[in-house]
C-alpha cells in the first residue's frame, strides 16, 4: 500500500538521517588504526586480515562521500535560502569552513603535540606552509585529519549551489559529466581535490527534480544492489592483489562506476531500514554524527595505539575484534565528549557540531 504524502515525507527525513549514521561508520572503517606503516601494510597484501580491512572499507565506505554528496546537494535545491548567495555562503562557512579548520587545529595540538610529547607516530609541524596547508587544505589532503578534503569540496559546492540550482537540468548533467571526467582523469586539484563530490552533489540536484529519492527507493531491491555486487569484488581484487591488470584512468572508471552503484545500493538499504526496528537507536544517535566525522581521526590516533597495546596491531589474533568495533568504540568516546562539552561549553559544542548538536537535548 503506497504511502500517504506526510509518511512518505517523514520516512524520507529518516532515510537521510539514517544514511549519515551508515555512511559515516563507514568512513571510520576507511581510517581504522591498523598499527601497520604503508610498507608493512604492502607486505600485508592478501593475508585474511588484510581482506577483511578491505571488504569493510569497500562494503561500507565506498558509498559514504557519494551518498551524503548526493543529499546534500538534494537538501540544497530545496532550500529558498539557497538564492540569497550572500546569507548561503555565510552561514555554510560557519556550519561548514570554520568547524573543519577548527578541528584541524584541534588535530594539529593533539596528534602533533602526541608526537612530540610522548613520542606518537604522527605528523609534526614541519614548517608555516605545512601548518597552513593542515588547517585550511588549500591545494592537497591533509597529513592528520585526511577525511576533511570533503568538508572543503562540500564548501566549493556550497559556493557553486546558487548558480547551480538556477540552472535548468538539461545545464547539470554536462556539469555532473565534467566533474566525473576529471575524477577518471585526475584533474580537478587545486579548485576541487575531488571532483567526484561536485558530480554527486549536482546528481543530487537533478534527482531532487525528479523525484529520484522515493522513485528509487520503491525500484526492486535485487537490480539496484546486483551492480554494486558486481563491481565491488572486482574493485576489492584489484586493490588488494599483485597484479595489476590496469591501472590510471581504468581504475579511476572502474572506481566512479562503483561508487556510483554503491550510493544508489546504500540509499536503497537505508529507505528499508527507516522502517526497521533499528531505525529508532540510530535516529537517536544522527545528532552526533558530523561531531563524528570530524574527530574521529584524532581519536583513532590518540587511541588507537593504546588499544592496539593489548590486540596487537593488524595481524595479530585479536586484531579483527578489535577492527569490527572500532566505529563503535570510537564513537562511544564522540558521544561522551559531545556531551560534557555540550554541559561545560554550549557554544563552542554548538561551534564543532556545525549547528547541528542539540546541546538543549543532550546537554
Amino acid at each position: 500500500m503506497p504511502e500517504s504524502p506526510p509518511a512518505a515525507t517523514q520516512r524520507r527525513s529518516d532515510a537521510i538521517r539514517i544514511a549519515r549514521v551508515v555512511c559515516i561508520t563507514g568512513v571510520v572503517y576507511v581510517h581504522a588504526w591498523t598499527g601497520l606503516d604503508g610498507h608493512q601494510l604492502e607486505l600485508a597484501r592478501n593475508t585474511p586480515q588484510e581482506i577483511l580491512r578491505w571488504i569493510l572499507m569497500e562494503g561500507f565506505g565506498r558509498s559514504a562521500v557519494p551518498l551524503l554528496g548526493l543529499i546534500s546537494g538534494w537538501l540544497v535545491a530545496g532550500s529558498a535560502r539557497t538564492q540569497d548567495w550572500r546569507a548561503h555562503i555565510a552561514r555554510k562557512a560557519r556550519t561548514i569552513l570554520l568547524p573543519m579548520v577548527l578541528w584541524n587545529a584541534i588535530a594539529i595540538v593533539l596528534v602533533s603535540g602526541a608526537a612530540w610529547l610522548l613520542d606518537l607516530k604522527a605528523p609534526q609541524p614541519q614548517s608555516l606552509g605545512w601548518v597552513i596547508g593542515e588547517l585550511f587544505i588549500v591545494t592537497h589532503p591533509p597529513d592528520i585529519n585526511v577525511q576533511m578534503p570533503f568538508l572543503r569540496d562540500l564548501f566549493v559546492c556550497m559556493m557553486l549551489a546558487p548558480l547551480l540550482v538556477r540552472l535548468p537540468t538539461k545545464a547539470l548533467m554536462p556539469i555532473a559529466l565534467v566533474a566525473g571526467a576529471c575524477h577518471v582523469l585526475a584533474l580537478g586539484p587545486p579548485f576541487i581535490l575531488r571532483p567526484s563530490i561536485l558530480m554527486f552533489f549536482t546528481f543530487g540536484i537533478m534527482a531532487r527534480r525528479a523525484d529520484v529519492a522515493e522513485r528509487a527507493a520503491h525500484w526492486p531491491l535485487l537490480p539496484i544492489l546486483l551492480p554494486f555486487a558486481i563491481l565491488m569484488p572486482a574493485h576489492l581484487i584489484l586493490s588488494i592483489g599483485t597484479s595489476r591488470p590496469f591501472e590510471g584512468v581504468s581504475a579511476n572508471a572502474l572506481d566512479l562506476g562503483l561508487r556510483i552503484a554503491a550510493s544508489l545500493a546504500a540509499w536503497r538499504l537505508v529507505w528499508a531500514l527507516a522502517r526497521s526496528h533499528i531505525a529508532p537507536p540510530l535516529l537517536r544517535i544522527e545528532p552526533y554524527m558530523f561531531f563524528y566525522f570530524c574527530a574521529h581521526l584524532i581519536i583513532v590516533w590518540l587511541g588507537g595505539p593504546l588499544i592496539g597495546h593489548l590486540t596487537g596491531p593488524l595481524g595479530s589474533p585479536l586484531y579483527p575484534i578489535y577492527l569490527i568495533a572500532q566505529p563503535l568504540l570510537v564513537l562511544g568516546v564522540v558521544m561522551v565528549v559531545a556531551r560534557t562539552l555540550a554541559r561545560v561549553a554550549p557554544r563552542s559544542a554548538g561551534v564543532l557540531s556545525g549547528g547541528r548538536l542539540d546541546t538543549a537535548k543532550i546537554g
